[in-house]
């Protein structure tokens, strides 16, 4: 399983996220369809080599070619996304709030996966991008699918071992004297 070559990977220093990534994908909320969409979704979102092709591979195993499919469509849309209404809502001017947007994101409308996936995959992904607008507007559209805080907040946790392990191995890869 490449996850647990990943897992071996990362560093003594960082054995608390060791545990949290294990913890996650073994012990976390998150049906196994979700898990993995959120997975992937995240690992295209931290550009890490590493992680990618510790997570693709499997993911490509768990998930219908759908779900996959709709795993890198979320990472695809959010990477525009984030940037765009990040931006956006960061400028002190309000008028940028009142223009159309201009931004195709048919996606959204037939991501080819349930909602509640697809948006679970959104918030995972505006986590990592750091764009509270898109948080708030995929989470509001999370829970109206029925999801509670606690799957909001496991999403979140994906996010952010996923976005610490290719921080630590990107590191460990350009630190001097590692190879």
């Amino acid at each position: 399983m490449a996850l647990d070559a990943l897992r071996s990977a990362l560093p003594g220093y960082a054995a608390d996220l060791r545990r949290n990534l294990a913890s996650v994908v073994d012990d976390g909320l998150l049906p196994e369809r979700q898990l993995w969409g959120a997975l992937l979704a995240c690992a295209v979102a931290v550009r890490s080599a590493p992680v990618l092709r510790a997570v693709a591979p499997e993911a490509r195993e768990r998930l219908a070619p759908q779900a996959y499919d709709g795993a890198l469509a979320a990472a695809a849309a959010m990477a525009a996304n984030n940037v765009f209404f990040r931006a956006r809502h960061l400028l002190s001017d309000p008028g940028y709030g009142r223009l159309r947007t201009g931004l195709r994101t048919n996606v959204l409308g037939a991501p080819g996966v349930p909602k509640a996936d697809y948006e679970l995959w959104c918030v995972a992904v505006s986590a990592v991008g750091g764009c509270g607008a898109c948080l708030d507007e995929h989470e509001r559209a999370l829970r109206r699918t029925g999801a509670d805080r606690e799957t909001v907040q496991e999403a979140l946790k994906v996010a952010a071992v996923v976005q610490a392990a290719g921080t630590v191995l990107d590191a460990e890869a350009a630190l001097p004297g590692t190879d």
